[in-house]
């Protein structure tokens, strides 16, 4: 049977050394976490996780949810009483603004205990997870009548929320869709339409799903700028918030999924359904990026998420399988065999997921302060930094997170042999969980253009040259630490790569745009070497430092300098070749017609 436990210690050495919580305790926001608050935050919500979610992973994904003659549909045994925790014990409010009966603690500290819970159950942790993304978009567009109507009891997790974006003819390209909102004489919409790949579209574990829906009004343009959003409640909402009659909105079937089994991933069909508009008409396009872009963070946590336990349990199985012989010799002797955790091949594949996911915890947790601090932050310079900041490295998070948060579940598999590819072992579910993350909230190579073809030309490239200017600095100042010198050596070479490609695409992607979405993929996996080995050298700064004053967990610390070397000497050379792909441009890409791409 898998196991789990949260990495608390590695989240506390991240949140303390490389995002400097303390260092912001004078922001709005910061001065409820307290270090013994966020240890309080840490510590229970990982035992929380561990006890009451993890559980019911694996008879989740077995038992999956059932969709009745009624339309309405049962979430797998023990998730409704889970839920029903959760929300008591207000694990869903951390960071709702307490205008609305959230904690107002820092995106930062809700970011950590969102891991957890993924990790424990990412299925259920998508419940709450669609229902923030809702919560984030009324809280910036909806009218003070909706806030105060819709908010309260989605942020106590009383009630639900969806995005509703995705239709059968149209994903990525949303100008396609053809879901109508008709004006009504009380001033609502009649919303029609199907929508589909709706996640918790439909469920047992709330009285009410506020779904936010993306229509068409009459006479809108036929194309991305006529698309308007909408709240539409699945039970309408009375005057005094008590809950009315039964909106037309209904589940019309559950998708059948490679996995993620425990969540309700819906066909919804709104039949004339009540809808009231969000923000202005025909503006939905930036409401529906505030969902997105809050969404795509919580999608490259996912990425983390899995990885981190399917890790876990990779080390654990590696330690008690004997196969084999070391080939230095036998390591135990008075065994048949060794533990396969001294053959080099199987410490790479465990290496590497050391080294990439507490890599990607320390860029997500650092991610997620840029994003309290583009609303927090003392000064406009300082707002305008996260602010940039964030919006380059969102596609990195979501596509180079989740792209290594599979390959880190597939390898964690490999470990298991045989045994990985059987299901009472449960490592192929983690395998099955961790690919969605690399299609939904913007495919990853969409993830890809979204970073080449806009962020980098962004305000004259303000964005790219702030994170080059950031990385540069603070590899000019490594400390004279031997294993650090080593890391922000490998670092500034792989600075330099970037750098090039950055160039290249400059020189070579005006002439001939496909050169871009050639190197589109190969330049985000660059820009997350670089940004992963920057969290990396301040780990290492960290680690070196604490040892030298006799503080931390010696071992602990030497764990950390041996990783952060690895990570030097074994992924950021990678860097180089990635640079060599995108150089390679398009024309053998593009060049082959496509009758010979069969040639049967």
């Amino acid at each position: 049977m898998p196991q789990y436990t949260p990495p608390v210690r590695d989240t506390r050495f991240v949140l303390e050394h490389v995002v400097g919580l303390d260092r912001h305790a004078n922001l709005p926001g910061f001065a409820a976490a307290t270090p013994d608050t966020v240890d309080a935050v840490l510590e229970e919500g990982g035992r929380f996780v561990a006890e009451v979610l993890f559980p019911l992973n694996q008879s989740g994904d077995l038992e999956g949810c059932t969709r009745h003659e009624d339309g309405s549909v049962t979430t797998p045994a023990g998730f409704k009483e889970a839920y029903a925790q959760f929300v008591e014990s207000g694990w869903g409010t951390l960071a709702a603004p307490e205008a609305f009966g959230g904690q107002g603690m820092p995106h930062v500290v809700s970011t950590a205990f969102q891991e957890y819970m993924i990790s424990a159950n990412m299925a259920f942790a998508m419940y709450p997870g669609l229902a923030h993304g809702a919560i984030a978009a009324l809280v910036v567009k909806g009218s003070p009548e909706q806030q105060e109507k819709y908010l309260p009891k989605m942020v106590s997790g009383e009630w639900g929320g969806t995005m509703n974006l995705t239709e059968p003819q149209c994903g990525t390209d949303l100008g396609l869709i053809r879901t109508k909102a008709e004006p009504q004489a009380d001033g609502s919409y009649a919303i029609t339409g199907t929508k589909i790949f709706i996640s918790a579209g439909e469920h047992d574990l709330t009285d009410n799903i506020i779904h936010l829906v993306l229509a068409k009004t009459p006479g809108a343009p036929d194309s991305s700028k006529g698309i308007s959003l909408f709240v539409v409640p699945k039970v309408l909402v009375n005057d005094d918030g008590s809950l009315g009659e039964r909106n037309a909105v209904s589940c019309g079937s559950i998708e059948h999924k490679m996995g993620i089994h425990g969540n309700a991933t819906c066909v919804m069909n709104y039949d004339g359904a009540k809808g009231w508009l969000v923000g202005e008409e025909m503006k939905g396009l930036a409401a529906m990026f505030i969902m997105m872009n809050a969404a795509r963070l919580g999608v490259g946590l996912q990425g983390l998420g899995v990885a981190e336990t399917a890790y876990q349990n990779a080390v654990a199985y590696a330690r008690d399988r004997r196969q084999g012989r070391a080939l230095t010799g036998p390591a135990q002797p008075g065994e048949k065999a060794d533990t396969i955790f001294v053959h080099p091949d199987v410490r790479r594949m465990l290496m590497e997921a050391k080294a990439m996911t507490e890599g990607l915890r320390a860029l997500c947790l650092w991610g997620a302060l840029q994003v309290d601090l583009e609303h927090s932050a003392a000064s406009d310079e300082e707002k305008q930094l996260s602010s940039d900041l964030i919006g380059l490295l969102t596609p990195v998070i979501k596509g180079y997170g989740t792209d290594k948060g599979y390959e880190i579940a597939t390898n964690a598999q490999q470990v298991y042999g045989g045994h990985g590819y059987i299901q009472e072992w449960g490592m192929e579910q983690y395998v099955r969980d961790a690919r969605i993350a690399m299609i939904y909230e913007g495919t990853n190579g969409v993830q890809a253009m979204d970073l080449v073809g806009r962020k980098l030309a962004q305000n004259g490239g303000r964005a790219i040259q702030t994170f080059f200017k950031i990385v540069g600095e603070e590899v000019a100042g490594a400390s004279d630490d031997a294993a650090v010198k080593q890391v922000a050596g490998a670092l500034g070479k792989a600075l330099g790569e970037l750098q090039a490609a950055t160039m290249w695409f400059m020189a070579n992607g005006m002439q001939n745009p496909n050169n871009v979405g050639a190197g589109a993929t190969a330049y985000m996996h660059l820009t997350g070497i670089v940004a992963t080995g920057l969290m990396w050298l301040r780990m290492a700064e960290a680690a070196a430092r604490l040892k030298a004053a006799g503080e931390g967990d010696a071992a602990f610390l030497d764990a950390k300098l041996v990783t952060a070397r690895f990570f030097a000497e074994r992924i950021m050379p990678d860097a180089g070749a990635l640079r060599r792909k995108i150089e390679g441009g398009a024309e053998t890409l593009m060049a082959l017609p496509e009758e010979m791409f069969l040639a049967a």
